[in-house]
């Protein structure tokens, strides 16, 4: 494993019964970096999620996380990851502030209310803290639930398509939170369906389709795949989602 890479996941094969869902995925992901991992609804994107966070076992394959195998050594891999999930595990009848402080104690942290209320105060709550976490808005909710996963500093985070149902407002108030995370030295590993997510946020970009990463690099590499821009009155660069739609049907049209 590559000393600069926080993630490196070889030749990973995962089956449910008689189907295969991962036919031998490869792809690492760098320190400080976010990574997307794009896909279509069954792709595979949270089973390799599951699978990174220990909460799933590999078919076959070397998956590492931090240098740690996650499967001989996936008490080390939990000390340093956190994962976000597609649905807020957020307590709704507790207070934001009480959410935060039940994480740090079963986190066994020294001084969970001190921890609580500086992950309040970094995600933009302190003014809600002490509100029924049910009172707070979508993208609230979704602040505290990254917050709650945050408790303990991790190096790596796991975030599964994280905003999900949310409104345009509430989804830039996320993209603004992983930014800041990824600039304060976390490695983040996304996966979504909204392509301009990707487009945004990730400094690389992969694209899971038919069980295989099928393209990974910058968001400019990805457009050296796209068919030249056609040169009208101006120049028309390719989205990302019609970069995504080119690839998949170059793959079906081989398949």
């Amino acid at each position: 494993m590559n000393e600069s890479d926080s993630i490196r996941v070889r030749d990973l094969r995962k089956s449910f019964k008689a189907t295969e869902v991962l036919k031998g995925v490869d792809f690492e992901v760098r320190r400080g970096e976010i990574f997307a991992l794009l896909g279509s609804n069954g792709a595979g994107k949270t089973t390799i999620i599951n699978i990174l966070s220990t909460l799933l076992k590999p078919g076959s394959g070397e998956v590492s996380v931090c240098g740690f195998d996650v499967v001989r050594q996936a008490d080390d891999v939990r000390q340093n990851i956190s994962v976000t999930g597609q649905f807020a595990a957020v307590d709704g009848i507790l207070t934001g502030r009480e959410n935060l402080v039940l994480i740090a104690k079963l986190r066994g942290i020294t001084d969970p209310r001190r921890t609580a209320d500086n992950l309040l105060d970094r995600f933009g709550l302190s003014e809600a803290a002490d509100r029924r976490a049910d009172t707070y808005s979508g993208g609230m909710v979704r602040r505290l639930d990254i917050a709650m996963s945050l408790v303990g500093t991790p190096s790596v985070i796991f975030l599964d398509e994280p905003t999900t149902g949310l409104d345009p407002e509430a989804r830039l108030e996320v993209w603004k939170t992983v930014r800041e995370l990824a600039q304060g030295g976390a490695t983040i590993l996304l996966t979504t369906q909204y392509l301009n997510e990707a487009e945004h946020l990730a400094d690389r970009i992969a694209i899971l389709h038919g069980g295989k990463i099928i393209a990974n690099g910058t968001l400019d590499e990805l457009k050296k795949l796209f068919p030249p821009a056609r040169v009208e009155y101006v120049e028309k660069q390719p989205s990302l989602e019609e970069i995504f739609l080119a690839i998949i049907g170059k793959k079906e049209a081989v398949s």
